[in-house]
Parts: structure tokens; C-alpha cells; sequence
């Protein structure tokens, strides 16, 4: 008798915790699908901007675009508040890097009004990154 009310109990028991698990796996799945859109969100608010948005898709183990991070706050510096400039990881960011078809790192893309007005990809001069942005303020 014992030995089947012994298993009866364990039944219930890993029945019960096998429910609360799939409710805590469901719950912790819907917040992380919550948390993947209000990303996308944002993202979408930002390159919905009446100002040029330059993004710069990197890798933190690319050396180029290391190399780019002073560039772009040169960049920031001359142009000021006449460009937002968002860098995207695409190690952590695949979705975007897959839906803008960004093939190498460092690619850099503007966007305004969620319009995609340029993009290329390689180093670029200060420069060059200045000229294209203006025609688009």
C-alpha cells in the first residue's frame, strides 16, 4: 500500500512542478517576446526621425570598426544635433542585420523618416560620412 501511495504522491508531485515549470517557461517567453518588440519599437521610433539617422552596423571583434568609433564622434562633433547616430551590434542585433541585408562589418546605413537613403559598407573617412549625411538634412 505504501509503495502505491508513495508513487501516487510522486506522480502528483512531478505533475505539479512540471505545470508550474511550462507556466513560468510560458510567462518568461511572452516577457521576452514583449521585451524583442518594445526593441523593435524604439528601433522604429528611431529611424522614423525627421533628422538623418546613421547607423553603424558592427562587431565588437571587428577591427575596422573599432576603428571607426573616434570617426563617429567626429562625425557627431562637427554635425551636432542635425544627426542621430546609433550603433547596432550585429552579433546581438541578427533581425536588423538580416532585414537591412548587411553582408560585412562595418556597414553604415542612413535612414530618415523609417526611409532608407544610403547605405555602404567598409571604413569611411569622417569626411565622406559629413558630405553624405549633409545631403540628407
Amino acid at each position: 500500500m505504501r509503495h502505491s501511495f508513495g508513487s501516487a504522491f510522486f506522480r502528483i508531485f512531478i505533475e505539479k512542478n512540471i505545470t508550474m515549470f511550462r507556466n513560468l517557461f510560458n510567462r518568461n517567453k511572452e516577457k521576452s517576446n514583449n521585451e524583442q518588440e518594445s526593441k523593435t519599437m524604439t528601433f522604429e521610433e528611431i529611424i522614423n526621425s525627421d533628422k538623418p539617422v546613421l547607423l553603424d552596423f558592427f562587431a565588437t571583434w571587428c577591427g575596422p570598426c573599432q576603428m571607426m568609433g573616434p570617426v563617429l564622434q567626429q562625425v557627431k562633433e562637427e554635425l551636432g544635433d542635425d544627426v542621430k547616430i546609433l550603433k547596432v551590434d550585429v552579433d546581438k542585433y541578427q533581425d536588423l542585420a538580416a532585414r537591412y541585408q548587411v553582408q560585412g562589418v562595418p556597414t553604415f546605413a542612413i535612414f530618415k523618416n523609417s526611409e532608407l537613403l544610403w547605405k555602404e559598407s567598409g571604413a569611411r573617412p569622417k569626411e565622406q560620412l559629413v558630405e553624405v549625411i549633409k545631403k540628407y538634412i
